[in-house]
């Protein structure tokens, strides 16, 4: 895809909108219209979990004239989805889904369910063995610093790490599994970006570059911090709380 300039344009792959409860900001008629402003043509809804958003974000993309991408990301559960034991099945990845058709949209929604349905504890969780049986028509993205793959590397487990790569591109298929690399600033993802790069490398697995996009404009950046500590139940004094810093979300 090109602009009239010749220039390939960035497309959002990463995003997450107020549907993403607590934790996203930007409602979707605002972040279409910023898309929308910065000549982006197409965009992707990715909320944590969820597919509330998918409809009215259809609309409001067809409207302004971008093409939608349809998604999740997910929550993987580190064993079987059916196993719910505190203090390991509490735990979890993050993996990203876009549908490519109606049947992986089909597929995705499916997913999800299930994984509410059969799969919650915490967190609505899909395992391996679901992700395999749903996989038709899906592209799949490694996540931020909260996947499988970025943890086993910042764990310093390679190994560990390139039996993921493998079990996910098995799953999906090698034309539609991509290694995630993103940078907000922050060393842990330079640390893992090098070495995706070299996972990319040696399976020959294609990386894309995300934005963790959790609001519209870099001033919404103190509201959306604010949204965190509802979330968290801390107050913003409290220096060891979670934030997202810089302010580049």
């Amino acid at each position: 895809m090109e602009t009239e300039s010749g220039k390939t344009p960035f497309v959002h792959l990463h995003m997450h909108s107020e549907y993403s409860i607590l934790d996203g900001l930007s409602g979707i008629d605002s972040m279409v219209e910023r898309v929308k402003a910065l000549g982006i043509p197409a965009a992707a809804l990715t909320d944590h979990g969820v597919m509330y958003g998918n409809l009215a974000f259809y609309d409001a993309c067809n409207k302004a004239g971008i093409k939608p991408l349809l998604g999740c990301e997910i929550y993987v559960a580190p064993r079987s989805m059916e196993q719910k034991e505190r203090g390991i099945d509490d735990k979890n990845y993050h993996l990203v889904l876009l549908a490519k058709n109606e049947k992986g949209y089909r597929n995705l929604v499916k997913l999800v369910s299930r994984a509410y349905i059969s799969g919650f504890y915490y967190k609505p969780r899909a395992d391996k063995t679901l992700l395999k049986t749903y996989s038709e028509g899906l592209i799949a993205l490694s996540a931020c610093l909260g996947g499988e793959i970025p943890q086993m590397i910042l764990s310093g487990n390679m190994d560990a790490a390139r039996q993921a790569v493998g079990e996910y591109a098995d799953i999906f298929g090698k034309d539609d599994f991509y290694l995630e690399v993103q940078d907000h600033g922050i060393p842990e993802e330079r640390l893992v970006a090098e070495a995706v790069q070299k996972l990319a490398d040696e399976t020959g697995l294609k990386a894309v570059c995300t934005n963790d996009s959790h609001y519209t404009l870099r001033e919404d950046s103190d509201a959306h911090d604010t949204l965190i500590c509802i979330q968290t139940k801390k107050m913003k004094s409290d220096p060891d709380r979670m934030k997202y810093e810089p302010e580049k979300y």
